[in-house]
């Protein structure tokens, strides 16, 4: 009996219509969207899915893919900022493409196009929420970078990243990328408003030993004010201070709930 594995709807040709790719090669992006969970489950991959497969003796997982992937994605944006900064030291530079290549900028890239309605996975990982944890769906982007390239060459992998961190780009602030220490404006911020010094708290570790990726949590007055993600803690840590500034400054310029009205 044949079973559905992926989101009831989401076919092969409606994520290449997200990607702005056409594959040559289709079973390069069947194992792009693989979770190693998913080889060994019995049962077979569905039509449902836009995959004509009786077996799966032959499916790969999607590892080997998020290693090149990682690999040409870390090249490509290299090369794009390098045209783009010229006057940038590598110092700076560095701190750009580390911005670019994290997993909480690549998990707002990745849902964008819907990616996590695509992977296949184990019914255990799917019940415990697979196609919405960061590391998966992580992983299966760069892994679908990988399968680009092998697919299409550098240009087709080049073309693609440049139309997913088009806007990124343009809306990137250099200046606070190159200068800014997140954890430390947090702080200061804080310190102005009169509030406690933020603490932060590594909640999870995922993936192996030699490619992990933190997940840490923002707390300030024992509350969590955000989360991200990182391949190192001070990566994650920094992320997670940037989305609490961010929202705190926010909640700084919205009137709160009432406010304009005339009192009784």
């Amino acid at each position: 009996m044949k079973e559905d594995t992926g989101t009831p709807g989401a076919s092969l040709q409606e994520l290449e219509d997200l990607l702005g790719y056409r594959f040559v090669n289709r079973s390069l992006l069947i194992q792009a969207l693989t979770h190693r969970s998913f080889v060994n489950e019995p049962g077979v991959i569905t039509d449902a899915c836009g995959i004509s497969n009786d077996g799966k003796e032959n499916l790969k997982n999607n590892e080997s893919l998020e290693f090149l992937g990682d690999s040409v994605l870390g090249f490509i944006i290299s090369a794009r900022i390098f045209q783009l900064y010229p006057d940038l030291n590598e110092g700076e530079l560095s701190k750009i493409k580390a911005y670019l290549v994290s997993a909480a900028n690549l998990i707002l890239l990745a849902k964008r196009i819907r990616l996590g309605d695509f992977i296949f996975l184990s019914r255990g990982e799917e019940k415990t929420g697979g196609r919405t944890k960061r590391a998966i769906v992580v992983d299966a982007y760069e892994a679908i970078i990988g399968a680009i390239f092998l697919d299409g060459g550098v240009e087709a992998a080049s073309d693609f990243i440049e139309r997913q961190i088009h806007t990124v780009l343009q809306a990137l602030d250099i200046k606070q990328l190159t200068y800014g220490d997140f954890k430390s404006a947090l702080q200061e911020y804080l310190h102005n408003l009169g509030r406690p010094e933020p603490v932060y708290r590594v909640v999870d570790e995922l993936g192996p030993d030699h490619k992990k990726t933190f997940v840490i949590q923002v707390l300030i007055n024992e509350e969590v004010e955000a989360e991200a993600s990182g391949k190192t803690k001070k990566e994650a840590q920094q992320s997670a201070a940037r989305l609490a500034l961010e929202k705190i400054k926010q909640s700084a310029v919205s009137p709160p709930a009432g406010a304009g009205l005339n009192k009784l």
